[in-house]
């Protein structure tokens, strides 16, 4: 027989229905009940005051969905083999982005196995799942779980995510899971039933938010917390990715994240690996990544979107919605060379000021990208970077992205230039929520200058079928040369680990439309506008190593649309170190 244990505090009784019959739980103090299950694999449900069956909060599987019954799962029964497994430092990584449905025509853990060779050829490090926690119906991006313990059923559930990881480690790749502690979706979700779990006095584009200060957090923080510990000790993930932590609010003297990566740092310390902590987070805000032994909650990594903003801006001539913020070569280069672009300056998007600076050596610790889910998904037709700027602009942003003072990160297809987009797709059951998403998606868009009618429809299977990878194109023209493009980039980083540092100077022309940034070693030179330019020679400038010109650089002339990188290998020695790199000021 194994335990089992659920918290329901405003319950007078709780059984376990086995189906055959029903077995009574015990109570416990504060609000906990505990009682026995059959070994082996048991479907079971808990019944709260003989009201109707429900799955268990802690479900590790869910093979019926999410309004199924739940199944035990035995942990310690997989033969893992990646004992001694050590993952490479998060700051030398090359992070590859992934969506399980969509990576493979299969969408399953088992189908991604078989693309493990191409990720080690690209030269990646590290992949990064996104959600897998059980979400409602066959497919969707996983934002909406509601079932966090269990892997999604239709992508292989528990067995299936463990091989997946367990290849990756024997391939020598580390992996990270996305997870959201910020939100449940809102079909199956019957933790409310349970216990106070969310509270009316926090409201979220999702519904109620998550209780994590008020009266029963103790145990409602204590059950994102021992979700985390699960999946990177029961699972053997190398990290998690946190989702939206500025949707997150807690007005307790010791902040959820703190108190999570303590815990997180606690099983680092029993397991001997190292374990990171990415999340992220529009607030601008560093001490997200300070130590705790400062203040801050001691996370290991954030997202940067000013980075991604200020780049697309600039390669695409976007000006809506949030991208109002952004638009001037400017805004990349104190990106480049601060990190953020905001950091207390006055933002006309948001009607106030943003952000604040980040300190020496924190800005290595962010990730940059010019393609992820979000900036491609959160699009009317998720189209990718290549399909609004064409390719050559797109070389741009993979060179500045993978040469760049930032963890970089693609996302998948962002190496070929993948023709497929990446659009927001659900399979709701409920024809009257699948409206309601579908009628806010279109609004959602109003902000940006979209029309409704160019709005895919998220439940039309089609949506979700046309976003799944062609892998055929691999083997066609332009992708080929593309795929070799990041190839040779991602290559020459992971050579020189000196590019893994901070340092980074930039001059740019704001007339002209080019940039010029001098990393250890290496100057990257780009040309965003239509018309030839000379740049003039940087303090370390050599030969040309990589160009997206045939032939360009020779006499300081770079063609439209053109990226040069100069590669010096005695220069390292007089680059820029951060903390002594001048200012960029934000134009307006």
């Amino acid at each position: 027989m194994r335990k089992v244990r659920v918290w329901a505090p405003k319950s007078n009784s709780v059984n376990i229905d086995l189906g055959s019959g029903r077995v009574p739980m015990t109570a416990q103090p504060r609000g906990w009940w505990s009682g026995t299950l059959p070994d082996g694999a048991v479907d079971y449900t808990f019944v709260l005051d003989d009201g109707v069956p429900l799955p268990d909060p802690r479900s590790p599987h869910q093979p019926y969905g999410v309004h199924g019954g739940s199944r035990t799962v035995d942990h310690a029964a997989f033969p893992w083999t990646d004992s001694g497994w050590q993952p490479a430092p998060l700051d030398t990584a090359i992070v590859y982005e992934l969506h399980i449905g969509t990576f493979t025509e299969e969408g399953t853990f088992e189908a991604a196995i078989e693309h493990i060779p191409h990720l080690l050829d690209l030269g990646i490090t590290h992949v990064e799942l996104m959600p897998v926690a059980e979400f409602p119906g066959d497919w969707g991006w996983g934002y909406d779980g509601v079932d966090l313990f269990a892997p999604q059923h239709a992508y292989g559930g528990p067995e299936g995510l463990k091989r997946l990881v367990n290849a990756l480690h024997a391939a020598g790749l580390a992996a990270i899971l996305d997870v959201v502690y910020n939100h449940l979706g809102p079909a199956g979700n019957y933790l409310g039933r349970f216990g106070p779990y969310f509270t009316d006095r926090v409201r979220t584009p999702w519904g109620d938010g998550v209780n994590f200060s008020e009266g029963g957090s103790d145990e409602v923080r204590g059950f994102f917390i021992e979700n985390a510990l699960m999946w990177l000790g029961d699972y053997h993930f190398d990290g998690l990715r946190l989702d939206a932590v500025h949707a997150i609010t807690d007005s307790s003297a010791v902040h959820f994240l703190e108190e999570l990566t303590s815990a997180v740092a606690g099983l680092e310390n029993r397991l001997g690996r190292p374990l990171c902590m990415i999340a992220e987070s529009d607030l601008n805000d560093p001490r997200l990544i300070r130590p705790r032994t400062r203040g801050g909650y001691g996370l290991s990594a954030l997202w940067s979107d000013d980075f991604h903003h200020a780049l697309h801006t600039v390669l695409t001539g976007e000006r809506t919605g949030y991208y109002s913020d952004f638009g001037y070569v400017s805004h990349l280069a104190k990106a480049i060379e601060n990190g953020y672009v905001y950091t207390g300056e006055y933002s006309a998007f948001r009607d106030r000021r943003h952000g604040r600076p980040l300190e020496y050596g924190e800005k290595s610790r962010l990730l940059g990208y010019i393609q992820n889910h979000d900036q491609i998904g959160n699009r009317a037709n998720g189209e990718r970077i290549g399909q609004l700027t064409g390719f050559a602009h797109a070389r741009i942003g993979a060179a500045m992205t993978l040469l760049g003072p930032f963890i970089p990160l693609i996302f998948q297809g962002e190496e070929w230039g993948a023709g497929t987009p990446f659009q927001y797709f659900t399979n709701h059951s409920d024809p009257d929520l699948g409206r309601a998403v579908s009628n806010g998606r279109r609004q959602e868009f109003a902000s940006f200058g979209w029309s409704p009618e160019q709005v895919p429809d998220p439940q039309d299977p089609e949506t979700f079928r046309r976003s799944k990878l062609n892998w055929r194109e691999l083997n066609e023209e332009p992708h080929r040369e593309m795929l070799s493009w990041y190839s040779r980039l991602i290559r020459f980083r992971r050579e020189h680990p000196e590019l893994a540092s901070a340092a980074a100077k930039v001059r740019f022309d704001e007339a002209q439309q080019w940039l010029a940034m001098e990393r250890p070693g290496i100057e990257v030179i780009c040309n965003f506008g239509r018309s030839p330019v000379r740049v003039p020679y940087g303090r370390h400038r050599g030969t040309v190593r990589f160009s997206t010109a045939d032939g360009a650089g020779a006499d300081g002339a770079v063609p439209p649309a053109a990226v040069l990188v100069f590669e010096n290998p005695g220069s390292s020695e007089g680059s820029p170190r951060a903390g002594e790199l001048e200012s960029v000021p934000v134009k307006k």
